[in-house]
């Protein structure tokens, strides 16, 4: 709940040293279903409707920060929605809380980066406006963990694999190779985010008698989830855990 960036930023480093000093158990409990409607953020950026957002041309002084802040509002979340899983699933073995306090460190890790970036153009986190795209999927799946980690790190982390060389190429053509290099190092870690979200999620098809591939073509479905806009980054996402016949499938899709 700390809304302040840089002091989010340095809770989360500190729980992840302590978890990794043994200085933090486990303490099995009962999932929390109830969602938090307001994750600790500051009051900027204003958030408004993905398709209010204003189309800028990354050419320009204020495109080129635009975007960047696009990234850097996208890695915030991130770190509230990692730590999210830590707080809610309280059922889960130690593996799992393992598995995103260190997300939610590497998360706060990226913002970091980003926001440098953008300090570099003379901007900072909150100087454009964004949407809440990524935390009102968490609301939505704060009920059930295997939806959240078929809808959140397999479809909408998973869309950030498919953008980055995109975006990647973008910033070499106005010579941004600082940003580039941010963004090398974002796209390594998030297909490991991804297939930790593979993992628990096939985890937990096997529990409940379900097959993993056509559940997740279902729970796009029925949640009318964001489909991944062409093309697909097929390397990316065979190395976070998608198989072959699944990307054909979203290819058709």
């Amino acid at each position: 709940m700390c809304a302040d960036p840089a002091a989010k930023c340095a809770a989360t480093a500190g729980l992840a040293a302590d978890w990794q000093s043994g200085a933090l158990v486990c303490v099995p409990g009962g999932d929390d279903p109830t969602p938090i409607v307001e994750p600790g953020r500051p009051a900027r950026p204003e958030l408004i409707p993905p398709q209010q957002l204003p189309q800028r041309k990354v050419g320009s002084r204020e495109g080129h920060a635009a975007l960047l802040h696009a990234i850097a509002h996208i890695e915030f979340n991130a770190i509230n929605l990692a730590l999210d899983c830590v707080h809610r699933f309280r059922s889960m073995p130690p593996g799992f809380h393992a598995d995103w306090v260190r997300v939610a460190a590497e998360e706060a890790y990226h913002f970091g980066l980003v926001e440098a970036r953008l300090a570099a153009l003379g901007h900072g986190y909150g100087d454009f406006p964004a949407h809440d795209g990524l935390w009102g999927m968490a609301c939505r799946t704060a009920h059930d963990l295997l939806v959240r980690m078929a809808l959140v790190p397999r479809v909408l982390e998973a869309r950030g694999l498919d953008a980055t060389p995109p975006i990647m190429e973008k910033l070499r053509t106005i010579g941004d190779r600082a940003s580039v290099g941010v963004l090398e190092i974002i796209l390594r870690d998030e297909i490991g985010h991804v297939a930790i979200g593979d993992h628990w999620f096939r985890l937990l098809c096997a529990a409940r008698g379900l097959e993993p591939e056509r559940t997740y073509l279902r729970l796009i479905e029925d949640f009318d989830a964001p489909r991944p806009h062409p093309p697909l980054h097929r390397e990316a996402r065979l190395a976070a855990g998608f198989s072959e016949a699944e990307l054909q499938a979203l290819a058709r899709k």
